[in-house]
């Protein structure tokens, strides 16, 4: 793993490091590990996604932040309701090749290790379903994804190419307390209307992200200039067996 993980800067086995990345990501909701993989293996992974680019499924999606059916006790302007917009175009997890640094990195028994500790997990693995452990997302020129909350409590992604503008990941920490139920509809409507202020993660070519998405609303701008965005995505679960339904397949990747 030394030929793909920069351990001179990130040393995953170290306990005391562990503990500080995972104080950083509880206090401010995100973590940012600059320089993540060797050069090499960046390049590699770049080389990937433009080979399999032309597989990519694209989807045009519009939803609100709660990524929940519309519910017809508001108006469709209410921030229940909204309609934002997300863009993108997408791999999945059976085009990610056998070799791939993105499959090693994912498959790693010390980078899971961490993973769990940073994360207060007990193990993690990867979905049942052949399509969603690894994507790989594109967003060319002026696509973006909108404001939403994620159903998961943590996210793991690694921009692999940055574009040449736009493409920001910005977000508001704790906006909601979703395990109480609590909706804060002012506070998205804030946001919505460009009220409230927002955060933004400065984020370079192979950086790994850890993000808490679940209460802290998000989008990533749209992409500007010729340079695609291209940003993995390293899904697990708690819980062995899942899979994502068939339903959200076909939704996300157009297939089975």
């Amino acid at each position: 793993m030394s030929a793909l993980i920069r351990f001179d800067l990130h040393p995953l086995a170290d306990a005391d490091w562990r503990r500080d990345c995972r104080e950083q990501l509880n206090q401010h909701g995100a973590l940012v590990l600059r320089q993540f993989l060797q050069p090499a293996a960046l390049q590699a992974i770049i080389a990937e996604g433009e080979a399999q680019r032309h597989q990519a499924y694209h989807t045009l999606s519009k939803h609100n932040v709660y990524l929940m059916k519309p519910d017809e006790a508001y108006s469709a302007d209410h921030p229940r309701n909204r309609d934002v917009s997300s863009t993108k175009g997408c791999i999945t997890d059976d085009l990610i090749a056998a070799d791939s640094p993105l499959r090693q990195l994912y498959n790693d028994a010390l980078f899971k290790h961490f993973l769990c500790d940073v994360l207060g997990e007990t193990a993690l693995y990867p979905y049942a379903d052949p399509l969603s452990s690894i994507n790989l997302h594109y967003a060319p020129d002026g696509q973006e994804l909108g404001w939403h909350f994620d159903n998961s409590s943590f996210a793991i992604t690694l921009l692999v190419q940055k574009p040449r503008a736009g493409g920001v990941f910005q977000y508001v920490k704790d906006l909601r307390d979703a395990d109480a139920g609590e909706m804060n509809f002012d506070g998205v409507a804030a946001v919505l209307d460009q009220r409230h202020p927002v955060d933004a993660l400065a984020i370079e070519a192979g950086d790994l992200v850890l993000f808490r998405g679940r209460n802290s609303l998000h989008r990533v701008t749209p992409t500007e200039g010729d340079i695609t965005r291209m940003l993995a995505v390293l899904a697990y679960n708690t819980q062995p067996g899942i899979a994502l339904s068939e339903t959200a397949r076909m939704t996300f990747y157009g297939r089975l």
